[in-house]
């Protein structure tokens, strides 16, 4: 049955729609949603895949709230539309972050218009439409199109140029950590492109290689590289305590290294020396929080920095320990370090070694017939209590010994 939908007396073409077809079209909108992703869906590939979760939930998200805004905008031309315009340049971004052109969402746009038009050419006779308000429709959802392909290239083009952006910052990182250091006029072209004006002084921090990121929590001025086998990330200037607050909040689950603060042009020490201790926060021998800093254990990592060296020094000094029995010689050790370390008496020693005095005063006696003189040379004793404590870190991370048949196992 015809109907006459009262929209008022209209002798010529109006300046905007009258409200009063808002109110037509809405008891149309959810089936002509429908009838818009199926027509999509059979003539876009990349829509008609049903694997493709993400984008058929981008699909359905961008034709529900197009329709709902159209008819909003109708029957109030004044309503918000800050939601509006910020869904359709994300899904120009989303097609950017996908790697694609914006050729298949403005096809999208292309046939939901037309399917559109479509419904409203079979509804308009049923309400008597005046022509010069289907004049007025069709000029009005033709710039709807225009509208969000304009916003959805909005969105593609922003997520393009930080694309970019972030491209450069990995690049700019990759070159402030090469070894040797690269120039000052190096750093600033790649800076210059990359957004980011180079700092004084940098921390560098290690990352656990499974750490899951969230990388909206991390600072905009932090240089990233989470895909690198040994992921890391550069922090300019100090590690500040707002600064490791954010990197628990962005790591929650990783056990990150913050590297000494450097002049920029040592970035690669700094990396290196949180890569070294992150090795030692894996193996239990630091770390007691999410962030373990560099400068709280540079003793540590000095002494576990070169493992050849230290099997070396063992061995010139500790050589006359070798021909014991590991178990005398493992007591005999423990006690010169506690010795070494305390410069206690024997009952201060045998407290921390839980054995009786005579006991330590029978190893001591030991170790002077084995050792001699190093005992008292101050050089010797220095190196003797080096290669001590760097063994017993090794020890606390249950390091293997180097295959060479020595003392240091």
């Amino acid at each position: 049955m015809t109907q006459t939908f009262d929209l008022g007396e209209i002798e010529r073409r109006p300046d905007r729609l009258p409200r009063g077809v808002a109110e037509l079209m809405r008891p149309e909108l959810p089936s002509l949603a429908v009838e818009m992703i199926e027509e999509i869906r059979r003539n876009v590939p990349e829509y008609g895949n049903q694997a493709n979760v993400a984008y058929l939930e981008a699909l359905r998200i961008g034709v529900e709230r197009a329709l709902l805004h159209f008819v909003e905008q109708i029957a109030d031309p004044g309503a918000p539309r800050e939601r509006h315009d910020e869904t359709y340049r994300r899904l120009g971004r989303f097609e950017a972050q996908e790697g694609r052109s914006l050729d298949t969402l403005q096809s999208a746009f292309r046939i939901g218009t037309q399917v559109a038009w479509r419904r409203v050419m079979k509804i308009a006779p049923r309400y008597r439409l005046p022509s010069i308000v289907m004049a007025q429709l069709a000029d009005t959802l033709f710039s709807y199109l225009d509208e969000l392909a304009a916003l959805a290239q909005e969105g593609f083009l922003e997520e393009r140029r930080e694309g970019e952006t972030q491209t450069h910052r990995r690049r700019l990182l990759a070159l402030l950590v090469r070894v040797p250091a690269p120039s000052r006029r190096a750093v600033a072209e790649i800076a210059a492109l990359a957004e980011w004006p180079p700092p004084e002084e940098a921390t560098l921090v290690a990352v656990p290689a499974d750490a899951r990121c969230r990388r909206a929590a991390l600072d905009d001025d932090l240089l990233v590289d989470l895909t690198a086998d040994e992921p890391y990330l550069l922090v300019p200037g100090e590690l500040t305590a707002d600064r490791e607050r954010m990197l628990t909040e962005a790591l929650p689950e990783g056990r990150v290294v913050a590297g000494p603060t450097v002049p920029v042009a040592q970035a690669a020490d700094s990396l290196r020396w949180a890569r070294q201790a992150l090795l030692l926060v894996e193996s239990g021998v630091l770390g007691d929080g999410p962030v373990t800093r560099c400068d709280d254990h540079l003793v540590t990592l000095w002494l576990l920095a070169d493992r050849a060296l230290t099997e070396r020094l063992a061995r010139r000094h500790l050589a006359g320990l070798m021909s014991l029995p590991e178990a005398q010689r493992d007591r005999l050790l423990e006690t010169l370090r506690v010795w070494l370390t305390t410069r206690g008496t024997a009952a201060t020693i045998a407290e921390e070694l839980h054995v009786h005095p005579q006991t330590v005063r029978y190893r001591m006696r030991q170790l002077e017939n084995v050792l001699g003189d190093r005992l008292t040379d101050p050089e010797s004793r220095f190196a003797i209590e080096v290669v001590l404590r760097a063994l017993w870190l090794r020890e606390r991370a249950d390091v293997p010994p180097e295959p060479s048949g020595n003392v240091i196992g």
